[in-house]
């Protein structure tokens, strides 16, 4: 999906509780890896890998100049021989420690998937879950978007909504100014001709 189909689909949910929380949740996201610098893990279940999520994240990460939010993909069944972003297995998360961010998005909750987030958690990664809500993960996480079976939305529309939310929250990303920034300013200035006589 486009930012044009975005920008479509959000008039469609204007006035509903999606776009306030796809916009929340992912103000949760983009604090969370900004204020650490990073660190960002994203995993589905074995049948469900967000790589689409993945994507339209690299993407968000590169427009919105936060390339915090540049996820490594984890995947069940990654394999030594695949390309290097796509060979991080679920070892990863059990290497995971404070100032990670580990981004959960299952439709359903397997035990094995459910027993390395609660060891990451413990590890002080902080848990963020995009699910049906409501089970042990929804527990475990510090936050987490709700997207339950008969919803309007499937898990994967509210995927690009919480996407595009992460690149736009906070605007640009702002710089403070330093001594060299504001004097290269002032000297642009001062040696700037003069404006033309009307």
């Amino acid at each position: 999906m486009d930012a044009v189909r975005v920008a479509l689909l959000r008039e469609v949910l204007a006035g509903t509780e999606w776009l306030g929380a796809t916009r929340r949740f992912a103000g949760v996201l983009r604090g969370s890896v900004v204020a650490h610098g990073g660190g960002l893990l994203l995993v589905g279940t074995p049948e469900y890998e967000p790589w689409h999520l993945a994507a339209h994240l690299v993407d968000e990460a590169a427009w919105s100049g936060t390339p915090e939010l540049a996820p490594t993909l984890v995947r069940h069944h990654a394999r030594p021989s695949d390309p290097a972003h796509l060979a991080v297995g679920p070892g990863r998360i059990a290497a995971a420690r404070r100032g990670e961010t580990l981004l959960v998005v299952a439709p359903e909750e397997p035990a094995p998937l459910l027993e390395r987030v609660h060891d990451a958690r413990r590890a002080g990664v902080t848990v963020l879950a995009l699910g049906e809500g409501g089970g042990e993960l929804a527990a475990m996480a510090h936050d987490t978007l709700a997207v339950p079976p008969g919803a309007e939305l499937d898990l994967d529309t509210v995927q690009h909504l919480v996407s595009a939310a992460a690149g736009e929250n906070g605007g640009s990303p702002r710089r403070r100014r330093g001594f060299r920034d504001r004097l290269s300013r002032l000297t642009e200035a001062l040696t700037a001709p003069p404006p033309a006589p009307w």
